[in-house]
């Protein structure tokens, strides 16, 4: 019991913080109905906790392995994300739910996964973080850590989806429009910062 509530609440502390995963949950819930909402809170949780378990039981090692890897992850995952924020400021707000504004289902696999798998720097803090908890952990134990660090991603994602649906009827077309803006120039800082860290590698 001790081993899942401290994984609960590093992963709590880890998901927390406001990042893209978080920024796309928000806007998504925002715009969208509740229903759709979750689907797209419930994809980032898959994700998420998809990728925990990778960093969890060893993507470090291939990274370590293959040095070109990382160097492929932050290019591409520069480009998407820098395309996901332009798509968000672009974006017209929209509060009928007469009209159609979902995402194909393909999309929002494509997007969640971008602002996920292809962030490096969660990748790489992620590797450290449960890795070095891997090692600390008690083998018996360790199915209990993750859990519950699993368990955080799916309560937190679901919370805040919730909590931003349930405001959403207060929220005029101006505020999503403005919310829009801020999340796609926070989203495309994220892209060009690893576009840096690319070209950083590269030439430096």
């Amino acid at each position: 019991m001790g081993y899942l509530l401290q994984g609960l609440m590093l992963g709590f502390g880890y998901v927390a913080p406001i990042g893209m995963q978080n920024l796309y949950v928000i806007n998504s819930a925002i715009r969208e109905t509740r229903g759709r909402a979750y689907r797209v809170a419930f994809i980032t949780i898959f994700f998420d906790i998809t990728l925990a378990l990778a960093c969890f039981f060893g993507i470090g090692l291939l990274l370590n392995k293959v040095p070109i890897l990382k160097g492929i992850i932050v290019l591409i995952g520069s480009i998407v994300v820098i395309y996901i924020g332009y798509s968000i400021i672009k974006s017209s707000p929209n509060l009928s739910t007469d009209i159609e504004i979902e995402k194909s289902f393909i999309k929002i696999l494509r997007d969640t996964f971008a602002v996920t798998w292809l962030n490096p720097q969660a990748i790489i803090d992620g590797s450290l973080l449960l890795g070095g908890y891997h090692a600390y952990i008690p083998n018996g134990m360790s199915k209990y850590f993750i859990l519950g660090f699993c368990l955080a991603s799916f309560l937190w994602f679901f919370s805040l989806s919730t909590i931003v649906s349930v405001f959403q009827k207060r929220i005029n077309k101006h505020f999503i429009k403005w919310i829009n803006i801020i999340c796609g120039i926070i989203i495309i800082f994220f892209g060009f910062r690893l576009g840096y860290s690319f070209l950083k590698e590269i030439f430096l």
